[in-house]
């Protein structure tokens, strides 16, 4: 069994700024839920009866998402996970969602701002292991014509 991964290094963060993403940016967000979700570290967001991993997330977004429009950002798509077509079968992932930010600076704006941070403790309540993969455009090779997209 691997560690999960929660939040970004310093390294990890040092890389994503260093790889110099100009103009707009899709996060590939990947989420294992917790069944039951556990705000022992935030006991102060926890709800009077336990709640479900999923419950706990969409907490997290309705407490971020008026905040990520704010920034710029949108959520292009939310949508439930499920076994790999692809991948190994004992990897599982339950919410796959991408994020648009309309630059870095505009990512790091948001996951600095202190409202933000006031409900992450959803987020770490309902996640067991996530994946954050910064996507840069890449532009349509001139040879594919219109409408002939791989």
């Amino acid at each position: 069994m691997h560690s999960a991964h929660l939040e970004p290094t310093m390294a990890a963060a040092r890389d994503f700024i260093a790889r110099g993403i100009t103009g707009p940016l899709v996060m590939l967000n990947l989420i294992r839920l917790r069944e039951v979700a556990d705000y022992s570290a935030h006991p102060q967001l926890a709800p009077a009866q336990p709640i479900s991993g999923r419950a706990a997330y969409e907490r997290y977004i309705a407490h971020t998402l008026p905040l990520l429009r704010a920034s710029g950002g949108e959520i292009l798509y939310l949508g439930a996970g499920g076994p790999w077509l692809i991948g190994p079968p004992e990897e599982r992932w339950d919410i796959a969602m991408l994020i648009r930010q309309a630059s870095v600076h505009s990512f790091l704006a948001f996951a600095d701002d202190p409202a933000i941070h006031a409900g992450l403790g959803h987020r770490s309540a309902a996640a067991e292991d996530t994946r954050l993969l910064p996507l840069a455009d890449w532009p349509m090779p001139a040879h594919v014509p219109a409408g002939r997209e791989p």
